[in-house]
């Protein structure tokens, strides 16, 4: 089995994409997720300590809205980027009002704890979120979408992802308690570019290999 999946011809997916390859999807894929992950944020932390609050704010909400926008320039553009971008003016909105950059840090935070949540929940209903976030690194066709190997693969990095998320999240608030912006920013860094970086080159190796080795479109023998 191919892991592009049916409709795979000379190396090319009934889309005119090439054949997906942990290489290929990694290399298209995390130059913008680690844009979207840890820009905004590094963004904040810079306005911040070079100007104030609310340079910091609407820094890093300029560069989250800009983020999208290229996005959709280039024709990726979804219901996400709509999310993200409505949150970025919400989490703006209320940080500027309660003028704490604890409650504007705070946001992404909860956040963040109920997207473990919605992934772990996700795959118990049958509808993966880690699949939705990977048509983003690669085009899947509706046929594959509606496959148990889509759903089995997938189902299983959503858990994986909640439970860091979760987990991750407890730890930024315990920090974020202790009222140091600065250490919360190092351990934002500590509990996310590492971790982030080993589950993203997990998450593509194991859907690459797992549709590999799924028999779901394999030709029925004589």
């Amino acid at each position: 089995m191919s892991a592009a999946g049916p409709g795979t011809v000379s190396g090319t997916s009934e889309l005119g994409l090439p054949e997906p390859s942990f290489r290929s999807i990694f290399v298209a894929g995390a130059p913008r997720f680690a844009r979207e992950a840890f820009g905004p944020v590094i963004a904040f932390y810079l306005g911040w300590k070079l100007g104030n609050l609310v340079v910091g704010i609407v820094l890093a909400s300029a560069i989250g809205i800009a983020l999208d926008l290229y996005e959709r320039w280039r024709g990726r553009a979804g219901a996400l980027a709509l999310v993200s971008v409505a949150f970025v003016l919400v989490q703006a909105t209320v940080g500027l009002l309660a003028d704490s950059a604890t409650v504007y840090l705070a946001q992404p935070v909860v956040v963040s704890a109920v997207w473990g949540l919605a992934n772990i929940g996700s795959a118990m209903v049958g509808r993966p979120l880690a699949g939705v976030l990977a048509d983003a690194w690669y085009a899947f066709p509706p046929e594959v979408k509606a496959s148990r190997t889509y759903r089995r693969v997938f189902g299983i990095e959503s858990v994986v992802w909640g439970i860091y998320l979760l987990a991750r999240s407890g730890i930024r608030m315990l920090a974020l308690a202790a009222g140091s912006v600065g250490a919360f920013v190092l351990v934002q860094i500590a509990t996310g570019l590492p971790f982030t970086i080993a589950l993203v080159v997990w998450s593509v190796w194991y859907a690459v290999r797992g549709f590999e080795k799924s028999t779901e479109w394999d030709e029925p023998g004589p």
